[in-house]
C-alpha cells in the first residue's frame, strides 16, 4: 500500500500575481505551504523578471494543467530598441547596439511577419532541452547553441504606445510555447535596430486574469488561514475549452472506478474528448462514444 500524501487535500486553482524576481517554481512552493497542500503544479512557466497570471493548480486540479497550458495567454510586454542582450531582456549583457530607430509604420508593417502560424527560435537561455541538457546550464557556461524553430500560433500582435524613442509597447495573444524575448530579438533584427524586453506582464491565460489574481504577498499574509481558502477557483475552470457532458450518479460511479459511465449529450460528436459533471462537479475526461464517457483521467475530490 503506498504511503499517504502530508497534508491536506486541497483541490481547485489560486492564481498568483507573480512578481519579478521570483520564479514560478518559488511560487508553487509558497503556495503549498501556506495552504498545506498536498499537490500543486503551475500552468506555464514566467520568466524570474516576468509578472503576471501564474496559475497554481492543486490537488485533483492539476489533471487539467495540460488545458490551461495549451490555451491561449495574453502579453505585454516593452521591446527597447538599440541593444540585444545574452539573453534577450534586461538581465542579461549588451553584445551589440545600432543606433538605428524604425518608425511606429515601420514596426507596425513588421509586426505582420509574426502573426498567425510561425516558426520560432528560442533563446540561449531557455529551458528548452539539449542533449539532455537545459539550454540555459549550456548558456551559462558560454556556448552559443543552434536552437531548433518550434511552431507557435501568434492570434495577435500589436503596437500598443511608442513609450519613448527607444521603446515601444506591444501586446501579444498566442498559443502554448511563446517566447516572448524571441519576438523582441527577432523583432529587433528584421527592423535593423536590434532589440530586447525591457520587461513582460502576462494579463490572462485561460480564463485567468490578472486583476483577479491575488498578489504573491498577500500569499504570505494569508498563509495557513481559512481567508487563503477562499480565493480558491474551481478545479473546473481549467476544464473551460472541453464541451462538459451532465452524468446521473450511476454513471459517475462507474467512471470514478475507470469504467465507461453513460452521459448525456446533445452535440458532442463520436471520438471528442469531452468531460463529465455530476451536479456540475468534474467526475472524468475521456473520450465520448455512443452515449458513454470512456475515461481517460479520473477525478477523486468525493473522497476529500
Amino acid at each position: 500500500m503506498g504511503r499517504k500524501r502530508k497534508g491536506r487535500a486541497v483541490h481547485g486553482w489560486l492564481v498568483v500575481d507573480k512578481p519579478a524576481g521570483v520564479t514560478s517554481t518559488a511560487v508553487v512552493n509558497k503556495v503549498r505551504w501556506a495552504l498545506g497542500a498536498q499537490k500543486a503544479g503551475h500552468a506555464g512557466t514566467l520568466d524570474p523578471d516576468a509578472t503576471g497570471v501564474l496559475a497554481v493548480a492543486l490537488g485533483e486540479a492539476t489533471k487539467t494543467v495540460p488545458y490551461i497550458t495549451d490555451a491561449l495567454k495574453c502579453y505585454r510586454f516593452e521591446v527597447r530598441l538599440g541593444a540585444s542582450t545574452t539573453t534577450d531582456d534586461a538581465s542579461g549583457e549588451v553584445i551589440e547596439t545600432s543606433d538605428a530607430r524604425p518608425t511606429d509604420a515601420e514596426i507596425e508593417s513588421a509586426l505582420a511577419a509574426y502573426r498567425g502560424d510561425i516558426m520560432q527560435v528560442p533563446p540561449q537561455f531557455s529551458a528548452v532541452k539539449v542533449d539532455g541538457e537545459r539550454a540555459y546550464d549550456i548558456a551559462r557556461e558560454g556556448e552559443v547553441m543552434e536552437l531548433a524553430a518550434r511552431p507557435l500560433w501568434v492570434d495577435s500582435l500589436d503596437l500598443i504606445e511608442r513609450t519613448g524613442p527607444d521603446t515601444v509597447l506591444l501586446e501579444m495573444v498566442c498559443g502554448k510555447g511563446g517566447y516572448v524575448r524571441s519576438i523582441a530579438r527577432d523583432l529587433g533584427a528584421d527592423l535593423g535596430c536590434l532589440g530586447h524586453v525591457a520587461w513582460l506582464r502576462r494579463t490572462w491565460s485561460g480564463p485567468f486574469e490578472a486583476e483577479a489574481a491575488l498578489p504573491f504577498d498577500q500569499v504570505d499574509a494569508l498563509a495557513q488561514t481559512p481567508e487563503l481558502d477562499t480565493h480558491i477557483q474551481p478545479l473546473e475552470l481549467g476544464l473551460e475549452d472541453l464541451p462538459m457532458l451532465p452524468c446521473a450518479a450511476d454513471g459517475a460511479a462507474k467512471l470514478r472506478n475507470g469504467n465507461p459511465g453513460m452521459v448525456f449529450s446533445s452535440d458532442v460528436d463520436y471520438g471528442e474528448e469531452a468531460w463529465a459533471a455530476l451536479d456540475g462537479k468534474a467526475v472524468a475526461i475521456g473520450t465520448y462514444r455512443s452515449g458513454e464517457l470512456h475515461p481517460s483521467k479520473v477525478f477523486q475530490t468525493f473522497q476529500s
